[in-house]
């Protein structure tokens, strides 16, 4: 049987795994239903099971490709999250080239924060309420969209 030509012409969309990490429902739920469009989401509500299910991931050999975190959470903060997943990174010998995209989130607009931040190697940062457009912006510049 051969190709139908309507078949031939799709053009199969990139799907981007993510890791949505965050403890407020509203923020979540947006992230959630936007990021959706692109690819499998996942979630957590805090950076401890982040860190457990990125390494879950990893183990499964199924990465995940972006990660949007929060920064402030409970039982443990974005910015530790991060750290750990770029640890784990570094571990299994994962070159920054092949790691996965990080943006951090918060509301609040300390500089401390975007420091800290960019200190624990995350790509981007974001304040909330996230704007789909600098959300699109990103994926684009990191090359996980068109």
């Amino acid at each position: 049987m051969g190709i139908d030509s309507r078949e031939r012409n799709i053009v199969k969309a990139p799907t981007i795994k993510t890791l949505i990490v965050e403890d407020n429902f509203p923020c979540r739920v947006l992230l959630q239903t936007f990021l959706a469009r692109y690819g499998e989401c996942h979630i957590a509500v805090n950076g401890k099971e982040a860190v457990e299910a990125f390494r879950l991931a990893l183990d499964n050999e199924s990465p995940y490709v972006l990660i949007c975190m929060d920064i402030l959470m409970p039982e443990m903060d974005g910015i530790e999250a991060v750290r750990q997943v770029r640890a784990q990174e570094k571990q299994r010998g994962i070159l920054s080239t092949d790691s996965v995209k990080i943006i951090m989130t918060t509301a609040a607009e300390d500089l401390k924060e975007v420091i800290q931040s960019f200190r624990a190697l995350c790509d981007a940062y974001l304040l909330k309420p996230v704007d789909p457009v600098e959300l699109l912006r990103d994926l684009k510049s990191f090359g996980l969209l068109r």
